[in-house]
């Protein structure tokens, strides 16, 4: 049974930072393609960035050069570390986990059979 906890959303003003971390439970993070997505009221679920078994990482070009995903072995947890947050960064962020050691080109969120429930992150 595949379960992925988020923790770390919150509410910061622009240009702060916060870091998202996926528990996951059932699953190795390590060896399969895993993703965050987020949500604002009244858009579509959008990627935010996954990255693969080998490591391969994709990010949205809204977010490229402010967040960074990351892997922690040890804790088998998923990270994203958000820096310079903005307005328009606000939504709920969700861990997602595909049963594929490989993401799918493009990674969308059809593409992943695992979800968690989701973290709040709100920039002001």
């Amino acid at each position: 049974h595949v379960q992925l906890v988020e923790s770390g959303g919150g509410s910061v003003q622009a240009g702060g930072s916060l870091r998202l971390s996926c528990a996951a439970s059932g699953y190795t993070v390590s060896r399969y393609c895993m993703g965050w997505f987020r949500q604002s009221p009244g858009k579509e679920r959008e990627r935010v960035t996954a990255i693969t078994r080998a490591s391969s990482i994709s990010y949205a070009d809204s977010v490229k050069g402010r967040f960074t995903i990351s892997e922690d072995n040890a804790k088998n947890t998923l990270n994203l570390q958000m820096n310079s947050l903005r307005p328009e960064d606000t939504g709920v962020y969700y861990c997602a986990a595909r049963g594929n050691s490989w993401c799918a080109t493009p990674p969308l969120s059809g593409t992943f059979g695992f979800w968690g429930r989701g973290t709040q992150v709100t920039v002001s």
